[in-house]
């Protein structure tokens, strides 16, 4: 009986080390921009040149990858919405609510004082949600819509973060903010599994790695930018010398993760209903590559 070696093949792909290479130095360098803007000074040299220097690198990377044979990141990518906004979604999530989550942790330690421990322990109601939620989340996903499941989860989100804010003071009993942190971890919970059921449903079978890296890459730089901004404008209206100067910098902060998430929301709801990957040329090939031809059967 003879056998395909497409069959048990990879597809024949190469690394594509220019494009590694361009995108790396370009996100490394707006990343420690970003990180390092609040303590170098926003307008310093130093900053501006950090930022202009990655976005030269990323343009110069996608000038690259329009060209390359095997790209690092197909720019297809980009032509189909569901992809692009599910972006955009886990780029708002986690700058507003794991830029406020920066702060939260703190607030929890401050107002009123508490160990570390203590905090941790009482931040469960919100992080533990989510482990409950997102199963629940992924199974409905095909039946609902991956956008409108994210599209409730952030405006719960937001709704979660505004009700914190709203109340915090700098002697905050725990009974006043719980039912936030629960309604909050409920909105993570329905954003994780969709997010990632929409990102690799929109691209083909062989792009998924690439996709879910690209989604991966997004997310981390929506987290530090918001924990950078949010943590600027906690610095310009507050400090951490006491609980009332804390409450009095959070707050700002936090209304702007809010108003992050909710532009979030609404993209979500720019998510199609049903996402269907997009053949391309060189999947069907490479498709054809691995399956026997009737002679060799």
């Amino acid at each position: 009986m003879a056998s395909s070696a497409g069959e048990s093949s990879l597809p024949r792909t190469r690394l594509d080390l220019l494009g590694m290479l361009l995108a790396t130095a370009g996100l490394v360098a707006i990343v420690w921009g970003i990180v390092n803007g609040d303590t170098e000074g926003w307008s310093s040299a130093t900053i501006l040149s950090a930022f202009i220097g990655g976005a030269v690198l990323l343009a110069l990377f996608v000038l690259w990858e329009r060209r390359a044979e095997h790209p690092l990141l197909p720019l297809s990518f980009y032509r189909d919405r569901a992809f692009v906004f599910s972006n955009i979604v886990s780029a708002a999530m986690y700058f507003g609510v794991f830029g406020s989550i920066f702060l939260l942790a703190q607030f929890f330690e401050i107002a009123p004082v508490r160990t570390p421990l203590e905090a941790g322990v009482l931040a469960l109601a919100w992080t533990l949600m989510p482990m409950f939620v997102a199963p629940v989340a992924g199974a409905l996903t095909d039946k609902v819509g991956g956008g409108r499941l994210m599209a409730l989860g952030l405006l719960l989100q937001g709704v979660g973060l505004a009700w914190i804010d709203l109340v915090a003071t700098a002697d905050t009993p725990y009974s006043h903010v719980v039912g936030a942190m629960i309604i909050a971890g409920t909105g993570m919970g329905l954003v994780f599994a969709p997010t990632a059921a929409v990102v690799l449903g929109s691209v083909d079978a062989h792009h998924r790695g690439k996709a879910s890296g690209a989604n991966n890459t997004v997310r981390e730089i929506g987290g530090a930018l918001g924990t950078a901004v949010l943590s600027s404008v906690f610095v310009h209206y507050g400090s951490p010398r006491g609980p009332q100067d804390f409450v009095d910098g959070m707050r700002p902060a936090i209304w702007i993760g809010v108003a992050v998430v909710l532009v979030g929301a609404l993209c979500a709801l720019a998510i199609p209903r049903t996402v269907t990957a997009k053949r391309t040329p060189a999947a069907e090939e490479q498709e054809n590559e691995r399956t026997p031809s009737p002679a060799g059967a």
